[in-house]
């Protein structure tokens, strides 16, 4: 276990048994969110004063200096930092400073829902970040004196952690550890909001294969969850300074946990366009830009919508002269998404099984897509990658205004390795999933290249079984061979038998044992 780990389920013990880990995730992601932003403050104040060190002095060093710098010159200090990070938290509500109080057993809860309250004044980034951290709730303590020792403890747990000696990706590891720990208590919703990193590297290297030197970059996300599909993309991209994130949200809980992530990922507030709303009922963005260079999104499976008859005149829809059925709204996030990639754009999708081979409304869509040689490649995962759900998925890759219409076919269901409660796409496993997906050629019992004659000889199911035949046949039996076995087996029992009847024939026998032998014989004859 990774020291973020262990500090991450330190912290969790203290709130473990008091709420369901729901719940507690967003008291650990909020406050190490908020912690975040308090050494990162230190650290941009030391820089101003002292330049950029090869190695940053410790926190309380650094605390020094910023009350130094505070007490002779606030509005100044304000101003720098201010200008530096989009925020400016005073001495008294940083986060080391709550734990100096917390150690010296001083720590009010009052303290640390003012330091919320200033800091969601400062800007829209910050409105209702930390609306989900309710430091009043009853299961943190039945009585004031109980919460506040609840609280003091988890952020002295939390203040351990080291944000920026972390060798990764801080707040996705963190949420990947909580909720690959605490799934069966987060609930079946748990995999809604975090694509596992394996799968986010999959989509995003692939949505950027000849965009690479692409600036600026604009990505659409209408089902966002934490945002982590999202921020994959920078790393396959030449200009990651230059990505413009734009994204939807429902559970307003997740969509502040999305623009946390985004802000601990550094990406300036002029760059994230992020909305709390229903993606379905109500077309977004609709102002420029409204189209976008990659479109990605795992959307919560076969979820219910409303399918009303007004759909069917919404531009996202009404070509394809069906929707998708109110019971399974997969098809109409992605033509949602479809209707929002540029002609020159990629777009990635995780989908259950399903799509590829549902009929009546789905199978007229899914026929309609196909015609257009909207449909480009179709992967098959592993079951079992997902938190929350244990049933196999797909990728579906989809782009604009292609020449031709074969579809690409992949099945890595049968590659990754299995963990005791998950099973995980290795480095290996994807590097084989783009390696092959870019060359587009058949690979036997791994992927093929289907024309659009033989879709259409397979009345436009896509079910990848029809299209990579992955079945290993077993070695023929011998006959011959194995029915000379079985005699010389036949052979040893009846030697064994023989011997061990001779056996008791030479054993002394008692009126006692007697009757146990004559049983004992009756066995084998």
């Amino acid at each position: 276990m990774s020291k973020l780990n262990q500090q991450l389920w330190a912290s969790a013990d203290i709130l473990r048994g008091k709420m369901d880990a729901s719940e507690y995730k967003n008291y650990l992601l909020g406050l190490v969110f908020y912690k975040y932003l308090s050494d990162l403050e230190l650290r941009a104040a030391y820089e101003e004063a002292n330049g950029k060190p090869e190695e940053y002095p410790p926190r309380e060093e650094q605390l020094s200096e910023l009350i130094e710098w505070y007490e002779d010159d606030g509005e100044e200090l304000k101003n720098t930092i201010h200008r530096k990070l989009g925020y400016f938290i005073t001495p008294d509500y940083l986060f080391i400073t709550l734990r100096n109080k917390a150690s010296n057993y001083d720590f009010h809860m009052n303290d640390l829902q003012t330091a919320f309250t200033e800091l969601s004044r400062q800007g829209e980034n910050f409105v209702g970040l930390f609306d989900d951290v309710d430091l009043r709730s009853s299961k943190l303590g039945s009585h004031d004196q109980q919460r506040n020792v609840t609280i003091m403890e988890v952020i002295k747990a939390l203040d351990e952690i080291d944000l920026f000696g972390h060798d990764g990706d801080v707040i996705g590891d963190a949420y990947e550890y909580l909720i690959s720990q605490f799934a069966a208590g987060a609930g079946k919703k748990a995999g809604e909001f975090y694509t596992p990193q394996a799968v986010s590297k999959v989509i995003s290297e692939i949505v950027s294969i000849g965009k690479e030197n692409l600036a600026p970059f604009h990505i659409y996300d209408p089902a966002m969850g934490s945002g982590s599909l999202m921020l994959n993309i920078r790393k396959f991209l030449r200009n990651p300074k230059l990505v413009y994130f734009h994204g939807q949200e429902l559970n307003t809980t997740t969509f502040n946990l999305a623009r946390m992530n985004l802000i601990l990922h550094e990406v300036d507030s002029e760059q994230m366009r992020l909305r709390n709303g229903d993606t379905l009922d109500e077309d977004w963005p609709t102002d420029e830009p409204f189209l976008f260079n990659a479109v990605v999104m795992n959307p919560p499976y076969s979820a219910k919508w409303s399918a009303a008859d007004k759909f069917l005149s919404d531009s996202r829809f009404e070509r394809f002269g069906k929707l998708a059925p109110k019971s399974k709204a997969d098809f109409a996030f992605l033509l949602h998404g479809f209707y929002h990639l540029k002609e020159s754009g990629t777009m990635g999708i995780v989908l259950p099984h399903g799509v590829l081979f549902r009929g009546a409304a789905e199978g007229v869509i899914r026929k309609a897509l196909l015609e257009m040689g909207a449909i480009n490649a179709v992967i098959g995962l592993p079951a079992n990658v997902f938190y929350g759900t244990s049933i196999p998925t797909v990728v579906l890759i989809l782009k604009k205004n292609r020449e031709e219409r074969d579809v690409f076919f992949i099945d890595a269901s049968n590659n990754f390795e299995k963990l005791k409660n998950q099973n995980i796409l290795r480095d290996e496993d994807i590097e084989q999933i783009v390696k092959v997906y870019r060359k587009r050629e058949n690979v036997e019992k791994y992927a093929h290249l289907a024309s659009y004659q033989e879709v259409v000889d397979n009345d436009y199911n896509l079910n990848i079984p029809r299209y990579v035949d992955t079945f290993e046949e077993e070695e023929p039996i011998d006959i011959v061979a194995l029915s000379k076995e079985i005699q010389e087996i036949n052979e040893e029992i009846a030697k064994s038998e023989k011997e061990f009847l001779a056996m008791l024939d030479e054993l002394v026998v008692t009126d006692e044992t007697r009757d146990i032998i004559e049983a004992t014989k009756g066995i084998f004859r």
